[in-house]
């Protein structure tokens, strides 16, 4: 049975996205983005683990003709998101259209990669018994936006991890932004945030912080990412998803955490310049951080 270097694992997203200029439709998620942000960077090792409906096929279609390989699981609907920006694109309200079917441990047994990413999405994509499965099969990564995300008829409501505590001694890297970082752990400084993420279990915390740059904390030390400015902000939708495509394709690459994190925050940069996926190639990302 292959193992994969890394796999990301989470919906394809029907998304509507309203900003103060245009609305847009398109395919979204964690995954999307992911996805597509590796193919301009490796291909090989990589595998996409999604669930969506059969209406929305087209969108694993096109990622397949990029050279990713994708595992489809069943699923009755698509999740269906409209984002709605202001001005101030760190501002985003969101609505779920419909729901997409949970990731199970019994559907995930046959996928093995040294190092899994969880895009989740809404607060029962991935149950405890799947962290807890995952990390025992490799180094478990997880995009905490998800499990801070409570549907309530088709408002999306910030709430707080109940079992962030149990699921945390199993997340080896974690990444949080600033508003999701001060309802996991009630404050708003990052070091600060940052400590108490690595006292509850985390060994790797990645915390972004939009214009104002990242900080990881791991191996007992902080690290300060800058923000490298782009040329200008046309869509911040799938930057966090971008940066841990970069982020973990440089850690497995064997990657320092600065180096790392200044990978992912220039893969950011480039995406911020563009609606839809990032397009960039390691020589753009390279010409930035110099």
């Amino acid at each position: 049975m292959k193992t994969y270097n890394l796999c990301c694992i989470g919906h394809i997203t029907l998304d509507k996205i309203v900003t103060p200029r245009n609305t847009v439709h398109m395919p979204g998620g964690t995954s999307f983005y992911y996805a597509y942000a590796m193919s301009h960077l490796d291909t090989t090792g990589f595998l996409l683990v999604t669930a969506l409906g059969a209406t929305e096929m087209k969108a694993v279609d096109d990622i397949r003709n990029t050279g990713i390989e994708v595992q489809v699981l069943p699923s009755a609907h698509s999740v269906y998101f409209e984002n709605t920006y202001g001005e101030d694109t760190n501002n985003r309200s969101q609505r779920v259209l419909a729901k997409a079917d949970p990731f199970t441990v019994n559907v995930l047994r046959d996928v093995n990669a040294k190092i899994y990413h969880l895009g989740s999405l809404l607060a029962d994509d991935f149950s405890l018994d799947v962290i807890k499965y995952l990390s025992t099969k490799g180094v478990l990564s997880v995009d905490v936006q998800g499990y801070l995300r409570e549907v309530r008829g088709e408002k999306v409501f910030a709430v707080d991890w109940p079992e962030k505590k149990e699921a945390l001694k199993y997340i080896h890297i974690l990444k949080a932004n600033e508003h999701e970082m001060e309802v996991l752990t009630g404050s708003n400084d990052p070091r600060q945030s940052a400590l108490m993420l690595a006292d509850w279990g985390v060994k790797e915390v990645l915390l972004t912080l939009g214009s104002m740059g990242s900080i990881i904390y791991a191996d007992g030390k902080f690290y300060d990412i800058p923000a490298y400015r782009p040329k200008a902000v046309v869509d911040a939708t799938g930057c966090g998803d971008t940066y841990m495509a970069g982020y973990l394709y440089m850690r497995n690459k064997g990657a320092s955490y600065h180096e790392a994190g200044c990978f992912a925050a220039a893969m950011c940069t480039i995406k911020l310049e563009a609606s839809g996926p990032f397009r960039g190639s390691i020589a753009d990302i390279e010409k930035i951080i110099k």
